[in-house]
């Protein structure tokens, strides 16, 4: 019977700030999004469908990206 070993894990610890940086800025960007398709037309319209498309373009990267 052969035994498989896992290489030991190493954990570094993450500050706040290095963990909530990009879910804030997400965040952040989808609701001067969502203001902006509410304020008005023409260059708000853009800004708007810029701002929200950042989070569906995000999620089909990541959705996309080959496991490890």
């Amino acid at each position: 019977m052969t035994m498989l070993r896992t290489p030991p894990v190493r954990t570094s610890r993450r500050t706040l700030a290095q963990i909530f940086t990009w879910p804030l800025l997400i965040g952040v960007l989808s609701t001067v999004g969502l203001i902006s398709a509410l304020v008005g037309d023409g260059l708000w319209d853009g800004v708007s469908w810029l701002a929200l498309l950042l989070p569906i373009l995000l999620y089909a990267l990541f959705l996309l990206r080959p496991r490890r």
